[in-house]
């Protein structure tokens, strides 16, 4: 069964998305922003890291991504029901 690890920050609009990414995309640590910005309880405890998970344990945008996209890379802005997403997959195995 497939697994991964991801850490993600979790913001109310687009925009306020995409300015979050710009800062990384520029150096900024992507925990730092997590702990500063998300709105997800794992942005204050962990930097945004959500621990390993399975297909089927998030919602299916979130799940979609992670288990498609290209590892180590910042991913987003993804829409979900509890807003926007910044994603980074730190590991994933088939």
């Amino acid at each position: 069964m497939a697994k991964a690890s991801a850490r993600h920050i979790l913001v109310p609009t687009e925009e306020a998305c995409n300015k979050l990414k710009e800062q990384i995309v520029a150096g900024a640590e992507f925990a730092k922003i997590a702990k500063k910005h998300s709105q997800c309880p794992s942005g204050k405890q962990s930097g945004g890291a959500l621990g390993e998970f399975s297909p089927g344990q998030m919602v299916k945008e979130f799940d979609d991504v992670v288990f498609t996209g290209e590892i180590g890379t910042v991913l987003g802005p993804v829409k979900t029901q509890f807003g926007y997403h910044l994603i980074e997959i730190t590991e994933r195995t088939d």
